[in-house]
């Protein structure tokens, strides 16, 4: 059995530009490097990293190598950008990299005293934890690119007491920006999400209706995105951009659409049709059922009479 080998943990981004034969960077909690200043990963460093800061990846073009995130393998291509969270851990393969672009790393200590520190995770793309990059069209790499610089900017000449704050506004609408993109992105690829949609009711309608509910209960978020082999907030942002709904609220109309066929074509007490949904209690089966139709289970029968 071939054994595994524990991924390296940076200790900063001082280290990092260190192993990759970068020069120092300017300042110790926040660096912008250049791909194109990535002639070749040096062969000393380690396949697999955990790296201690945020990374934001603008790629402008890519040839060779592959890189996973977490456990997956990261759909990057020209013209893409790639958000990944501090504390996660990458793989690649050993090779040429050949891309141009900006690779945005940020220390948490560099946001801890500002607003970005409690929101930046906040951001569903940091945690889209398998392969959905940003693909950019050229008029919004333009202007991903132009922050970039103005960062850069800030970066390179001398910082001084309002740099941070400078930086961190740049961040914060560089941000703002991907999410309106990714909002477009989820749009403009409507065959691939509409595919999903059919996929996750196809899922949900095997779940409630066959033998899975034998085994797992009540559908859970985490279980559906695991399933359709997507990750928790890739999905309901997703479903919310095309359907206005998140995948919480997709599984509880499911729930409530199959119950009132059983409620109205059925002798099931609410007791057994709850039971049969995967409730653990038929209380919170009412309880759901009144949230979602303003009337109580008896009360949706009574009315059919």
């Amino acid at each position: 059995m071939k054994k595994s080998i524990s991924p390296y943990h940076i200790q900063s981004i001082q280290e990092f530009h260190s192993l990759m034969q970068l020069p120092e960077p300017k300042a110790p909690l926040i660096s912008l490097v250049r791909f194109e200043d990535i002639k070749e990963i040096p062969v000393t460093v380690p396949k697999s990293l955990i790296l201690p800061f945020f990374s934001l990846w603008l790629k402008k073009d890519y040839h060779g190598g592959r890189l996973k995130y977490g456990q997956q393998i990261y759909d990057f291509d020209a013209g893409s950008m790639s958000f990944f969270e501090s504390g996660q851990f990458f793989t690649y393969d050993e090779g040429e990299v050949s891309h141009r672009g900006w690779w945005l790393m940020i220390a948490p200590e560099f946001i801890l005293k500002s607003p970005l520190a409690s929101t930046i995770r906040q951001r569903s793309f940091f945690s889209y934890s398998i392969h959905e990059a940003l693909h950019l069209s050229d008029e919004e790499e333009m202007i991903i690119d132009e922050i970039m610089q103005k960062i850069d900017w800030e970066i390179t000449h001398s910082m001084d007491d309002c740099s941070s704050k400078i930086i961190i506004s740049y961040v914060e609408l560089l941000l703002n920006y991907a999410e309106r993109f990714y909002n477009r992105q989820f749009m403009t690829r409507k065959t691939i999400t509409n595919e999903l949609v059919d996929r996750l009711n196809r899922l949900l309608d095997d779940w409630i209706n066959n033998s899975i509910l034998e085994n797992e209960k009540l559908p859970s978020v985490k279980a559906v995105s695991q399933k359709l082999n997507v990750s928790t907030n890739y999905l309901s942002d997703m479903l919310k951009g095309i359907t206005g709904k998140t995948t919480l609220q997709h599984i509880h109309d499911k729930l409530i659409e199959t119950a009132k066929i059983k409620l109205s074509t059925t002798n099931m007490t609410i007791s057994e049709i709850s039971y049969e949904l995967g409730f653990e209690h038929p209380q919170s089966f009412a309880k759901l059922f009144k949230n979602k139709t303003n009337i109580s289970p008896n009360q949706f029968r009574r009315n059919l009479q």
